[in-house]
């Protein structure tokens, strides 16, 4: 019998992570994931509120599915930078000590919930122009109050233990 002798490393990484799941080193570079899962569910649930909306309120329309698609992906830029946007102010709030700094912060938040809806017509006007109308303010405010919420209700099922809004 010759004795053939194997040159490999002996690793103590297993194959698959405890958890069952795929390996995402194929997946993740130095620049990680572009669009991670949860964004993912974000973009299809809003698609899926977006077009409910466009099917019951006749102020709210998009020419096509593809365009209320597109619609949905900007909706989920906008509102992660406003969502985040909330949380600062909401934290500075929270550290503020004295009476004028609590009521700008109130203010502050106020500006950025309010300024938050005519954001988002003013850039789904920009964008896709006449092909997309959301409504007034009062339909958009409707609009991102949904979105916010399926996206809240979507997060609760399918990750149990996660208080992400």
């Amino acid at each position: 019998m010759i004795g053939l002798r194997h040159n490999r490393r002996v690793t103590t990484r297993q194959s698959r992570p405890p958890s069952g799941g795929a390996d995402r080193s194929a997946t993740s570079g130095p620049l990680g994931r572009l669009v991670s899962p949860v964004d993912l569910v974000d973009v299809l649930v809003y698609v899926v509120v977006l077009n409910l909306a466009i099917e019951y309120f006749p102020s709210v329309i998009s020419e096509t599915f593809t365009v209320s698609l597109l619609t949905a992906v900007l909706l989920k830029a906008v509102l992660e930078i406003v969502v985040a946007a909330k949380g600062r102010v909401l934290v500075g709030l929270r550290g503020a000590t004295s009476r004028a700094g609590k009521l700008g912060g109130v203010g502050l938040l106020w500006l950025v919930a309010v300024g938050s809806k005519f954001l988002v017509l003013e850039l789904v006007d920009l964008v896709f122009g006449s092909s997309v109308e959301l409504g007034g303010f009062l339909q958009v405010t409707g609009l991102v109050i949904c979105l916010l919420g399926s996206r809240a209700l979507v997060r609760r099922l399918l990750l149990p233990g996660s208080a992400q809004l």
